[in-house]
């Protein structure tokens, strides 16, 4: 199978929502009158975001997923991607099973693929994501204001636990535990619903991906503020929570969480706590915007944690 056939058999489908999708030099879109376009482009690398026996279908869910991911944190609604793929090899059922978990991610939220390219080389997948927001009203990094809460959705550290379980062993974590860490990991969930209700909502917001101090701190750098966080109050498994002082770092700093971090006013608690029944999302208030520099986590006493990590280093 050449590059073209593997184009046409496996990532070639109708694109409803564009004037001219894959078959030409260039797609062709038109953005909805009155709103803003967005794009973000990630890439995922062998070895670097992934381990080399994962299977397709949940590489091919997972390279969409971290690109809706960075759209829902905008607000905006997704629309369209351009999928570029570099493989040693055609895998006639590699191809067909990963195809299966993007286009299914895909389709479940009216994402159109509209262009791309392949060719030979280092496993490398990257994907350019268009969505579209009101204009003028995207969350945004530097809006975060003194007084704000600061939440987030979904449980922490899952996924960084999988990783650690995989990369060093733990003979303490239990069976059940270590399977919904590597779903998390392999499966995230974009919040893709939930960014749009906090346009109304949320002041700033950011997806988890690199880990939820960094990722914060990228906030508070933008807002020109400051951050208190209650390691108490992180949200997680509750066996996670039972041992919150070991796994600090995999559920402060872990990443690979894929989920929203936004601050709002307290005003907004109720409205928030409705929102999160509306949409069977949990959000947790786990810190609040203070004036200065930088984030503190703090313990139960009120006393600064030290964490041995910073995040994710792409070059590490």
């Amino acid at each position: 199978m050449n590059e073209f056939e593997l184009i046409q058999r496996h990532f070639t489908r109708p694109a409803a929502n564009a004037v001219l999708g894959v078959g030409d030099d260039a797609a062709i879109v038109r953005p909805t009158p009155g709103h803003d376009l967005h794009v973000s482009v990630d890439m995922l690398v062998e070895g670097r975001h992934f381990f080399a026996d994962v299977e397709p279908r949940a590489l091919g869910h997972k390279t969409l997923a971290v690109n809706l991911s960075d759209i829902a944190a905008m607000g905006a609604t997704p629309r369209w991607a351009v999928l570029s793929l570099a493989l040693p090899q055609v895998d006639e059922h590699w191809a067909s099973e990963f195809a299966a978990g993007f286009f299914g991610l895909a389709e479940a939220h009216g994402v159109s693929v509209i262009g791309g390219d392949t060719t030979r080389g280092p496993l490398t997948l990257s994907v350019t994501i268009f969505g579209e927001a009101p204009a003028g009203q995207a969350l945004r990094r530097d809006a975060a204001q003194v007084g704000d809460d600061v939440w987030v959705s979904g449980e922490l550290g899952l996924a960084a636990l999988a990783v650690r379980q995989r990369l060093r062993g733990d003979a303490a974590l239990p069976p059940e535990v270590l399977a919904v860490c590597r779903r998390k990991l392999d499966y995230p969930t974009p919040r893709v619903a939930l960014g749009q209700r906090l346009l109304d909502v949320a002041h700033a917001a950011i997806d988890v991906s690199d880990g939820l101090m960094a990722d914060l701190g990228h906030i508070l750098e933008r807002s020109g503020v400051a951050a208190e966080v209650w390691l108490e109050s992180l949200p997680t498994l509750p066996w996670m929570a039972e041992n919150r002082g070991r796994l600090a770092d995999s559920i402060a700093a872990g990443g690979d969480d894929y989920e929203l971090c936004f601050t709002a006013p307290s005003s907004a608690r109720a409205e928030l706590q409705g929102l999160a029944e509306e949409l069977d999302c949990t959000l947790t208030r786990i810190g609040r915007i203070v004036a200065g520099q930088g984030s503190r986590l703090l313990d139960a006493a009120g006393q600064p944690v030290t964490l041995q990590r910073g995040g994710f280093d792409h070059f590490a």
